[in-house]
This record gives structure tokens, C-alpha cells and sequence, in this order.
């Protein structure tokens, strides 16, 4: 043991150092030292795991993923793979069916000819009947009575309305026959009565085919109109009702003279009934302004 002198007031004592205890203390004190940064290491570590494990939470559920299970393989090595299969939000699972359903609720489309409402649609009627409509027009503006009667219904001839609401039981109806010789015929008919005064309308073909039939000219009609209302006035609309399946193609002037303001329109309507399969004429409908 290493002894060491102390002196007090000039005397001197002698005792045990304790230079061995120091060193002791020393080499626990720098043991305990080197370990404190290893523990402050792995307690910030695990605190950065923590939050790391956090923030990816949070940012999965936001990402609308859902992890719904995690399933293991086993390979042909002693090795492990895992798969983690992820579902689809729910929202899109529900878009996606909405989809399905729809696509297998839809119908084909309208095959041309077939009618909507109990009308064949104007543009479907426009494919199906301009051309004929065009030349029975032509026939008209040129008085063709050869070329129109070979439009004319072989059944049930051409019927003739003064003014828009078709009477069955008045009407004056001609046959192809009676349509061949329509301009010379001399006879006077009763065609109706005029609107207003009420008086017989009493004209020959050619008379009614000046005030009743191409009272203006329509082959260069302002408007045009298939299986369309133009034209209205305050007479019943029934043509519709009277003729079976037609197809009607009205030429439409809105208006001559501006003093009347429009209110002396007229329109031309050429009705048309399918007959072996063929569209044949059945009907001229004069219509106007009226009282």
C-alpha cells in the first residue's frame, strides 16, 4: 500500500492513500460514459421507428388502401415470400358496379322505321320518304297528273282537306283513275265549306287545285317539315289519328305580306301510307290561317 505524508501545523501524520479506490472510480465512471451514448442511440431509434410507422399509417389510410391481409408462400428455397394484396376503395368498387349495371340495362338502338310515340321519329321519316315526296311535289307544281297518279294509294286513292282537320265522312277521296283526268274534269263538287262563312265550298278540280291544293308556291317552301306540326292553327290536329302509320311531309310558308304579320301562312301536307312496301300517296292537306 502507498502511503502518503499530510501535514498539519508543522506535524506530520501518516495514512492509508486511497489512490487505489480513485482509479476504480475512474474506470466506472468512463465505462458508464461509453454505454450512455449507446443507450441514447437506440432509444432515438426506436422513437424514429415509431414515427416512421406512424406517418406510413396515416398515409395508407389517406390513400384510400386498406391492407386486408397478408398471406404467406412458401418457395421451393427455405426462403419466405410475402404478398400483401391490397383492396380497392370502396368508393370505386361502387362506381364500377354502377357501371356494370348500366352497361348491361342498355337497349340497342331504334331500328329505322319503327315508330315512337306511335310517329315515326322526323329524321328516320326523312330518309324513308324524301325522295318520294320531292317528285309527287314536282308532280303537283306541274300539273303531272300521270306521274302523280302513279304515287296515288292503289287501294285507297288520294283524299282531299280543305282546311287541317281531316273529315272522313266529307272529304272528297280520288282514285288513281280519277287523278289521270283530275285537270279536265269539269264537274263541280262539294269540297267542304269555308271557314267563316260556313258556305259550301262547290269548285271544280281545277278550282280547288288553285285555292286548295297549290295556293302557293310550295315546291320552294320555306320550311320543310317530316312527321312535324309547322303550321298551327285553331282547328283539331287529327291526321295522326285518321291515317294508318303515316309518314306526313308539310311545306311551310310562314307569311307573305308583312302588313299581316304572319297571319296569312299557309302549308301544303302530303300524307303517306306504306302499301307493299312501297310509300303510296293517300292524303292532301291544305291548311291556313284560320278563324
Amino acid at each position: 500500500m502507498v502511503s502518503k505524508t499530510i501535514e498539519y501545523s508543522g506535524t506530520k501524520h501518516r495514512r492509508p492513500s486511497s489512490l487505489t479506490y480513485s482509479n476504480l472510480s475512474n474506470q466506472k465512471r468512463c465505462d458508464l460514459m461509453k454505454k450512455k451514448p449507446l443507450s441514447i442511440i437506440f432509444i432515438f431509434t426506436g422513437i424514429t421507428v415509431l414515427f416512421l410507422a406512424l406517418f406510413f399509417g396515416q398515409a395508407a389510410k389517406k390513400g384510400g388502401l386498406n391492407y386486408r391481409k397478408v398471406k404467406t408462400d412458401q418457395l421451393n428455397d427455405p426462403q419466405l415470400r410475402t404478398a400483401i394484396e391490397f383492396d380497392l376503395p370502396e368508393r370505386q368498387q361502387a362506381d364500377k358496379q354502377r357501371k356494370e349495371d348500366r352497361a348491361g340495362q342498355e337497349e340497342p338502338p331504334v331500328a329505322s322505321g319503327v315508330k315512337e310515340n306511335g310517329i315515326i321519329p322526323s329524321k328516320e321519316a326523312e330518309v324513308i320518304i324524301a325522295d318520294v315526296a320531292n317528285a309527287v311535289m314536282q308532280a303537283l307544281s306541274t300539273k303531272d297528273t300521270e306521274k302523280l297518279a302513279s304515287y296515288v294509294h292503289p287501294v285507297k286513292g288520294v283524299r282531299f282537306t280543305p282546311y287541317t282537320y281531316v273529315d272522313c265522312e266529307r272529304d272528297l277521296v280520288f282514285t288513281k283513275s280519277e287523278i289521270r283526268n283530275f285537270f279536265k274534269d269539269q264537274q263541280r263538287y262539294l269540297w267542304g265549306y269555308y271557314d267563316g262563312s260556313g258556305a259550301e265550298i262547290i269548285l271544280t278540280p281545277s278550282e280547288y287545285y288553285a285555292r286548295f291544293i297549290y295556293s302557293a308556291d310550295f315546291i320552294n317552301a320555306e320550311q320543310i317539315g317530316y312527321n312535324q306540326i309547322l303550321s298551327t292553327g285553331n282547328m283539331l290536329e287529327n291526321q295522326f289519328e285518321v291515317y294508318e302509320n303515316p309518314i306526313i311531309v308539310e311545306y311551310y310558308f310562314s307569311g307573305f305580306d308583312p302588313a299581316y304579320e304572319g297571319m296569312d301562312w299557309q302549308s301544303l301536307r302530303l300524307v303517306f301510307e306504306e302499301y307493299e312496301e312501297e310509300w303510296r300517296l293517300t292524303g292532301i292537306i291544305h291548311n291556313q290561317w284560320t278563324i
